[in-house]
């Protein structure tokens, strides 16, 4: 592999970035895959190749005899919880097992402490500067469950300025009207506030914290795998 190629890998990999790398099956030629097309590659190949990268599969692509072997290094998606209560605890076991990258934002230090969340990643800035500083992106799911607006509103807003590809929030139905007057007030336009899953979690008459953690995490797979979901009408 060359310098070049490598350290653009190297890169991509330290900014949380996604990369594909394209193998000519015959000459060992290697590219990395964007727009537009390298030099010396079928632009038909090339657009057989992204169409493949963008279904985050790896495998072979082919056009007549030319085959890559197209390899996605896709980093690992992220859920950033704002709220180091009770709930939080199982949620963050359930999306590590599910390999998610999982920050837990609270400035409360008594409940964001590693002794309740050993090996997950603690943020004690409120969380609008958190939030700020995660860089939120388009593989980051962020679910708020304090109940405090002070902690939530934040959060919230600045979640749905970002390409986050889940935002949810904790509460009743009656709790997430309230919620969305005072973001209104705020000046969050209705096409951003309809982002925002509320209740969060898919209705499976959970009661426990492990079941509505259970039930959160199910959603957010749901929107992962899926993609995002018609709104649930009011409880």
């Amino acid at each position: 592999m060359k310098r070049a190629l490598l350290d653009a890998l190297i890169a991509a990999h330290a900014d949380n970035r996604p990369a594909v790398l394209a193998t000519d099956l015959d000459g060992g030629e290697q590219y990395l895959l964007d727009d537009p097309c390298p030099p010396g590659m079928d632009p038909e190949l090339h657009r057989e190749a992204l169409a493949r990268a963008a279904r985050g599969k790896s495998g072979v692509a082919s056009r007549g005899e030319r085959q890559l072997f197209v390899h996605v290094l896709s980093p690992r998606p992220r859920l950033v919880i704002v709220g180091a209560v009770h709930i939080a605890q199982g949620l963050a076991q359930m999306a590590m097992m599910h390999d998610y990258e999982v920050v837990i934002v609270d400035p409360r230090k008594g409940f964001a402490s590693p002794e309740r969340f050993a090996g997950v990643r603690l943020v004690t800035e409120w969380p609008d500067r958190a939030l700020q500083e995660l860089k939120l992106d388009g593989r980051t799911a962020v679910v708020t469950l304090t109940h405090e607006p002070k902690l939530d509103d934040p959060a919230l807003t600045r979640a749905l300025a970002s390409e986050a590809f889940f935002v949810g929030a904790l509460g009743s139905t009656r709790t997430q009207h309230k919620r969305l007057e005072r973001l209104r007030q705020h000046g969050l336009e209705e096409a951003a506030l309809a982002r925002i899953r509320g209740p969060v979690g898919l209705p499976l008459g959970s009661i426990t914290p492990a079941e509505i953690a259970t039930s959160i995490m199910a959603e957010i797979v749901q929107w992962r795998r899926r993609g995002p979901q018609p709104a649930r009408a009011p409880a």
